[in-house]
């Protein structure tokens, strides 16, 4: 029975590493990143909806009166 030839392995697993490697940073090279977050100023726009626009009013069924 013929042994398992591994010598190439290592080759094959350096490569493998080094060419993750060199995808990912690729990939993350091409992302746009903010140099300053805090220099962006957000505007908040409250809207408005239909149940603020009116005051109601909510009875619970125990605080109305008995009769």
């Amino acid at each position: 029975m013929p042994q398992l030839d591994t010598t190439t392995w290592s080759i094959t697993i350096m490569s493998m590493i080094l060419t993750l490697f060199v995808l990912f940073q690729l990939k993350i090279s091409k992302h746009y990143y903010p140099h300053d977050a805090e220099t962006s100023t957000k505007t908040h726009h409250k809207t408005l909806t239909p149940w603020e626009k009116k005051w109601t009013k909510i009875y619970s069924p125990l605080s109305l009166p008995q009769w």
